[in-house]
Formats: structure tokens, sequence, C-alpha cells
């Protein structure tokens, strides 16, 4: 593993502890300030300070009873120069405050930009498959 992916790996897995213990800044900290995220919920796109938003990320927090279950699985990372990717899965899992019980896994590609000699996130794309059936339904029980 190259000093670059090891970076890499170890940022990603900060986010992820800071996801799980709903710490906003340290779940921030990873990105750019001119991101661009897809993310599973609304809108289609994020960018910037919207997508970076401390109060939208605290209002998400509070809907979650406890922590909330993050692990990374089948991460891939691909470095090139100061432009890296990954990809991978995310299981999420908790209690919400309402009481539903989550427990949904969630294809995930990232990209990275070396600024200053750090790793930043300049766009995250998360996603779930949709059923090709005409419902429109989101197949969240699939597992990999």
């Amino acid at each position: 593993m190259t000093t670059d992916e090891t970076a890499i790996r170890s940022l990603l897995d900060q986010r992820s502890r800071a996801t799980s213990s709903k710490d906003t800044v340290g779940s921030l900290a990873a990105f750019a300030a001119d991101v661009v995220k897809y993310d599973i919920a609304p809108p289609l796109s994020q960018r910037g300070a919207e997508a970076n938003d401390p109060k939208a990320l605290e209002q998400w927090f509070a809907s979650w009873r406890g922590p909330i279950g993050l692990e990374l699985t089948d991460v891939t990372v691909r470095c090139a120069g100061d432009l890296a990717f990954c990809y991978g899965f995310l299981h999420m899992s908790g209690t919400r405050t309402d009481g539903e019980q989550t427990d949904i896994w969630i294809r995930s590609t990232i990209c990275l930009e070396k600024r200053a000699g750090a790793w930043q996130i300049v766009h995250e794309h998360t996603s779930v498959p949709l059923r090709m059936d005409g419902s429109g339904k989101a197949a969240t029980e699939l597992k990999p």
C-alpha cells in the first residue's frame, strides 16, 4: 500500500468514526470547500457551502438515537499524482428517533485531490439501486 493510499484510507476511517459518533466538525473536515456531492437524500446535487452545511448535518444526526453504525467494506483506492478515487460499500445501521430501524447498504464513490499536501474529498456520489420494474422504488434490502 502506498503512503497516499494509507492517508486516504485513514481519512475515510476518521470521517466514518466522526459520523458514527455524530461529530459534525470531524464529519465535514475531509471535504474541500468546493466539494460536489450526489447524495442519496435530495436534492440531486449539493455544492460548496450547501454540501458542507453543519446545521443540515446536525439535523440529520438528531434524527438518530445513539451512534450511527457505519462500516466501510470492499474499498478500493486508486491514486495518480494529486488525484485519487475510491469506491466501495457503506453499511449504515441504527435506530432513528421515531424507533425505525435502519439497516442499509449504500454504494459509494469518492474523488479526492491533494491540496497543499493533504487529501480532500472533492466529489462524493452515494446511491442505492433502483428497481427497474416501473415502481421507482429503491432496492434497499440488497447486501454485497
